[in-house]
């Protein structure tokens, strides 16, 4: 796929996210509402996932690496997501931004700041921190009102509930 200009990249960017959001949309009902999509270099859809901690009693399963497991097993670099881009709703916890430098990612897109624990940015930067041996590109607030309305009324029904 290479290199886009900036306004087509854009354009790709969002579509993208469009998918994460679709996907965070099947989100088991018990769990916050996340949903991550990993493409090849080439484009291609590798893997989606959606939060899955609650559901499966797992504190690891977050969007993101649930998304990154399944990925590395069609990518066929071992561990390695070299050159993938990882497309999520929601800016991603310290965690999970070390598993996508731990997994060697291009490039991360997500949708809504995370001011309380968010790691690419908000609270840490783990990704772009300068210790870290593994670099990114990272897009933050693709879609970031529709990402963060997922968020909002996820919370909302459990106040009222």
């Amino acid at each position: 796929m290479g290199v886009l200009p900036i306004p087509a990249r854009e354009r790709v960017d969002r579509e993208r996210m469009e998918h994460a959001l679709a996907v965070a949309g099947t989100t088991p009902l018990v769990d916050v509402p996340v949903g991550a999509v990993v493409y090849s270099p080439q484009g291609l859809v590798l893997a989606t996932a959606t939060n899955r901690r609650e559901s499966d009693g797992d504190p690891t399963a977050h969007a993101e690496v649930v998304a990154l497991r399944r990925a590395a097993r069609r990518f066929n670099d071992g561990w390695r997501l070299t050159g993938c881009t990882v497309v999520v709703t929601l800016e991603p916890c310290s965690m999970c931004a070390g598993a996508l430098v731990g997994a060697r990612v291009g490039r991360l897109v997500f949708g809504a700041f995370e001011p309380r624990t968010g790691a690419c940015g908000s609270v840490f930067d783990v990704v772009r921190d300068p210790g870290v041996l593994h670099r990114m590109e990272v897009s933050g607030g693709v879609l970031e009102r529709e990402c963060a309305a997922l968020m909002e009324d996820f919370f909302a029904d459990r106040r009222e509930g």
